[in-house]
């Protein structure tokens, strides 16, 4: 029996055949509206709940879709994924869709958004950590001291970084509410969903469709946050660029982790359909490896900007005529 239950649902995406959307059901030993101004203690114990939730395994899910309740059960994890072939979505920008559970006798419902792409040349993937969002991943500790104990308004952007992705957002637009698709992709979980998505409404980045690592519901996994094998990065960035292959693409990471190693790979499997490869450099000094990777990726013909500050970034992008 399905008792207590809260649905989230994330962000979805559409193409002329196809609808995908997802979320998870929990349950309810964690507030529903996290107080983002929390300060010290008060937050470190709110994150700590993030990632102590229970989750609901094989629980009945419908999808409200054009006259259909369709049912799909939550995996052991309490994810659930819809992908529902469509080619009835006319209209482009972000749609809303409704999910529901059956809880205690009585069905809940959850109104969620999905992007399908305004009809353009560009699509943005960009990591989040340590590329737009300072969270010092080569140092745990402190990325860890600040995860607990700094709240989402306290947390920075880089200089410059909002500017150059409004400006690539709007890249080729004469349209004013019509904007280029962004999708970011981290090794960051699911238990942070709300926390970015609330950091990049302050920050006004572009808002995007999130694909995060599958969600973690011990307190040992707290503390290797954001670790491990970063494989569904890779296979998250490969389905998007497939999903939609008629755009071309600009990949945006850092050298703290394995972005390079990444966007390598990527580019040597869509080397049409990848346009540019922006990295930021996070320590004093450019990596060997990460510089190597670049000349690889520039030789199949794809622009590459290794970076220190976002001025760079922005003065590369309106010379390969990216932005204006």
């Amino acid at each position: 029996k399905l008792m207590n239950s809260i649905l989230q649902l994330y962000r979805g995406y559409a193409n002329e055949k196809e609808l995908v959307v997802f979320g998870h059901v929990f349950k309810t030993n964690f507030p529903k509206e996290y107080n983002f101004r929390k300060k010290d203690f008060e937050n470190a114990n709110s994150v700590i709940k993030m990632f102590t939730k229970a989750t609901q395994p094989n629980v009945s899910v419908f999808l409200h879709w054009q006259n259909q309740k369709i049912e799909t059960k939550t995996m052991q994890d309490g994810y659930f994924k819809f992908c529902i072939p469509t080619d009835s979505i006319k209209q482009n920008g972000w749609q809303n869709y409704t999910v529901s559970v059956i809880n205690d006798g009585e069905e809940i419902f959850e109104t969620g958004d999905f992007l399908k792409p305004y009809s353009g040349n560009f699509g943005f993937i960009s990591d989040i950590d340590d590329t737009f969002l300072i969270s010092h991943t080569q140092n745990i500790f402190r990325k860890l001291y600040i995860l607990l104990f700094r709240n989402v308004y306290d947390r920075k952007v880089f200089a410059d970084v909002v500017k150059h992705y409004q400006a690539l957002s709007s890249a080729g637009r004469s349209n004013d509410l019509e904007r280029n698709s962004f999708f970011y992709v981290s090794s960051s979980e699911w238990n942070l969903y709300r926390f970015i998505t609330k950091f990049i409404e302050l920050n006004e980045l572009p808002r995007a469709v999130l694909l995060l690592k599958n969600i973690k519901t011990s307190l040992t996994d707290l503390f290797l946050s954001g670790r491990g094998s970063h494989n569904h990065k890779f296979e998250k960035i490969k389905h998007i660029l497939e999903f939609y292959p008629n755009l071309k693409y600009t990949l945006l990471g850092d050298d703290s982790q394995y972005d390079p190693f990444l966007y390598e790979s990527i580019c040597k499997i869509f080397p049409l359909t990848v346009k540019a490869v922006y990295i930021r450099q996070t320590a004093h000094g450019k990596k060997e490896k990460t510089v190597e990777i670049m000349k690889n990726i520039e030789s199949i013909g794809i622009s590459v900007c290794y970076f220190k500050h976002s001025s760079e970034a922005i003065a590369h992008s309106k010379k390969i005529g990216l932005i204006e």
